[in-house]
């Protein structure tokens, strides 16, 4: 009872309402419902009318943000709301007309209010017939409006207000519907509202929506194409030709149907008839490219994505200092940002195909490669056998960059083996340490009980540690080839002379840091993290990424600058103006004639080392420097010309069933879907990513030779050396560089 009491006393009161509107009373400045509506809710509103600001202040339309790379094409675009914004007189008639007809067929006839509507609906509502509507189309755009408003200002309150089924919700938008029509004709208000209107699939608006599902414009709309769009607003979730076709087809013959009724007469009933026998192909859906999982490089635009959503952005995105990343993506969505990467599509999806020709998605291995510019930290390229994001990891879909840190997308990183040897080479190089330096390499050799120099103080190696050499080296030899062959127990040795420590701080002068965070230490600080207690760091024991290793490899590309690795290279606002970005920060933090020296050696590798089948054709300058783990659970390979370095890694799959009761090594193993075979050294398998993924990155630079070192003369030495015999004695022999 009531519940009918309270249907009767709002009926009679908005009936009143309704009848005053007819009569013209309900005007700017009257408060005539303050006098008759009787519900509390009602009642409410109505005190409040005359205090409703009677200008609606629409704010800017949000404004998608695109991505772009090197040549211009579109990598991602980030939306809010996905739209561009055209005059009427770029929208097809046929869906003026279709928009009209179905929301508001007398809308050209009515004032800011349909009365017969809103008798007609309030009738329906109260009687337990709950899907009528009765908002004209102006109102409507207030809704939106309202709407738009409290999205921006994120009030949830503001929106409840805007959304929720009540009569202060009409009211207050027929005041601000009054208001509007004295500002704006009635082409003006159409204009907006299909600018505004959700389409579905994150379109708004008729030229988003025109592109999305018909690949065309606002203005070359055919009927049915019209119609099905007009359809599509009242529930966009449940008409939409993408998700339900059938719902949608029907509910585009209703459009139909009613602009050809007689008392609307846009179309003939012949040409509706027409209209619905055309299909709907869904072939035309144009991809808007919207987020990271349906561009073209979904990993690259996460990288993106969480730069520009990153601590740094705060400021360029005009946001408060105590902003959250949520803030900063919202932000990112309705800027309107032209974003520029350098992603070269010819080098990416080379670089891409050697990797994924390598290793499948499916194979219990994981393989990527990170390119970078040195001088400049610009990221060239990034690619990983899994290129997919998604959940399906039994067809190798992921939701990791394998490329990259734990922070920004990666996974916890890899060991890199004895590519971390040119940081005790740079460090030996330091200290003066000349390239004759000789140390008998036996393998195996046994260093347990030996003393290390940490950097606070000597540590001693365990009582049982036996070194070997992959190439199986022995005998007295010089750092040229030791470095060239990689052997194990010399740069055990040297770094035992020289010092973890001064390792440690090379490696992160050149930009190392751990691929996954502690809570008990900076990952960036490899000391703190006791590296420079852990003999076998030269042996490349710490987990770091493909493209940490990229950026250090590049510092001594560029004679000694590190440059934070970045991805975007500039950023312009909706009104062209420019954005700053995160900078490199590139500065020198290795002398030049110490990189000078690691690259006289690197170049060693690849001339006559284990870094002789990797080479770049086309006879540019190189370095390089392979690396395999003690038991061949990661193989890598990093290296640089003057203008591009780069780093590829092939790591087993911690999570794979694969190795369930399996040795874990991937010397001598067929992968099981690639059936690639990995001999499990670095030169051979990972060197052949490296250099195909580099000849792409290289192409078009000059085969500029590195600069001359000059050495270092600090009279450095150790009574650890090899010292050769006499002159008259017969010297031992060498083994081949």
């Amino acid at each position: 009872m009531a519940e009918e009491a309270w249907r009767s006393k709002a009926l009679a009161g908005l009936l009143f309402v309704v009848g005053s509107v007819g009569a013209g009373l309900l005007t700017a400045g009257l408060a005539a419902p303050t006098l008759l509506l009787s519900t509390s809710v009602v009642n409410t509103a109505a005190d409040n009318f005359n205090e409703i600001p009677l200008e609606l202040k629409t704010p800017p339309q949000p404004q998608a943000t695109k991505v772009f790379l090197a040549d211009g094409s579109l990598l991602a675009t980030f939306a809010d709301e996905y739209r561009e914004y055209v005059p009427i007189s770029d929208i097809s008639p046929y869906m003026q007309q279709a928009q009209v007809a179905i929301e508001d067929k007398r809308f050209f006839e009515h004032g800011a209010i349909d009365g017969t509507g809103l008798i007609r609906a309030t009738i329906g509502n109260l009687i337990g017939e709950t899907n009528r509507g009765a908002s004209s189309i102006t109102q409507q755009y207030v809704k939106m409006v309202r709407v738009e408003v409290a999205n921006q200002a994120n009030d949830q309150e503001a929106m409840k207000a805007a959304t929720e089924l009540t009569m202060s919700r009409k009211i207050i938008e027929m005041r601000y519907a009054l208001q509007l029509e004295k500002q704006l004709t009635k082409e003006q208000i159409l204009e907006r509202y299909l600018n505004m209107a959700y389409y579905g699939d994150h379109v708004y608006g008729v030229q988003a929506a025109a592109e999305h599902y018909f690949g065309t414009t606002a203005a070359s709309l055919t009927l049915p194409q019209a119609a099905m769009l007009a359809g599509i607003v009242q529930q966009p979730g449940a008409f939409s030709p993408t998700s339900y076709p059938d719902a949608s087809i029907q509910r585009r013959n209703t459009v139909l149907d009613v602009m050809a009724e007689s008392d609307v007469a846009d179309i003939t009933p012949a040409e509706a008839t027409a209209a619905k026998a055309v299909p709907w192909d869904p072939t035309m859906v144009q991809n808007m490219a919207q987020g990271c999982q349906s561009s073209r490089y979904p990993f690259i635009c996460d990288y993106v994505q969480r730069t520009l959503t990153s601590d740094a952005m705060t400021d360029a995105l005009g946001l408060p200092a105590d902003s959250s990343q949520k803030d900063r993506l919202m932000a990112v969505k309705r800027g309107g940002y032209d974003v520029q990467t350098v992603i070269n599509p010819a080098v990416q999806d080379a670089v891409q195909e050697v990797v994924s020709n390598k290793v499948d998605p499916r194979d219990p291995a994981i393989a990527a490669m990170a390119i970078v510019q040195p001088g400049t930290g610009l990221i060239l390229s990034m690619a990983q056998s899994r290129p997919v994001m998604g959940p399906d990891t039994t067809q190798g879909q992921t939701y990791y960059n394998y490329a990259v840190d734990n922070d920004m997308g990666g996974a916890e990183g890899f060991q890199t083996g004895s590519t971390f040897k040119v940081f005790t080479l740079a460090s030996a190089l330091a200290l003066g340490v000349p390239f004759d330096t000789m140390y008998i390499s036996d393998a195996p050799m046994q260093f347990g009980g030996q003393i290390f120099q940490s950097c606070n103080g000597p540590v001693k190696a365990p009582k049982s540690y036996n070194v070997r050499n992959s190439e199986g080296s022995s005998g007295p030899i010089a750092l040229p080839a030791a470095t060239a062959n990689s052997v194990n127990t010399y740069f055990m040795q040297l770094e035992r002379d020289t010092g973890i420590c001064g390792a440690v701080q090379m490696a992160q002068a050149a930009g190392v840091k751990l691929a996954m965070a502690d809570p008990q230490y900076d990952t960036t600080d490899l000391q703190a993290a006791h590296f420079d207690t852990i003999p076998s760091f030269t042996l490349g024991v710490a987990e770091v990424s493909p493209l940490t290793m990229a950026e250090a490899y590049a510092t001594f590309a560029a004679n000694g600058v590190h440059c934070n690795p970045v991805i975007l290279e500039s950023m312009k606002d909706a009104d062209g103006k420019d954005v700053p970005v995160p900078d490199a920060n590139c500065q020198q933090t290795i002398d030049p004639n110490v990189a000078h020296g690691v690259s006289a050696l690197l170049q060693g590798v690849m001339r006559g080392g284990t870094g002789a089948g990797a080479n770049i054709p086309g006879g540019y300058p190189q370095a390089g420097k392979s690396g395999t783990t003690n038991s061949g659970e990661y193989i890598s390979f990093g290296g640089y010309t003057p203008y591009v370095s780069g780093f590829a890694t092939i790591a087993y799959d911690k999570m794979s069933d694969f190795w369930q009761g399996r040795n874990i090594t991937l010397r001598g193993l067929r992968l099981p879907y690639s059936h690639t075979y990995l001999n499990g050294f670095g030169g051979p398998d990972t060197g052949q990513i490296w250099r195909y993924g580099m000849a792409a990155a290289v192409a078009g630079t000059p085969p500029t030779p590195f600069p001359g070192y000059t050495p270092i003369d600090h009279h450095w030495s150790s009574p650890n050396t090899y010292k050769p015999p006499p002159p008259d004695e017969p010297p031992p022999d060498s083994p081949p560089a």
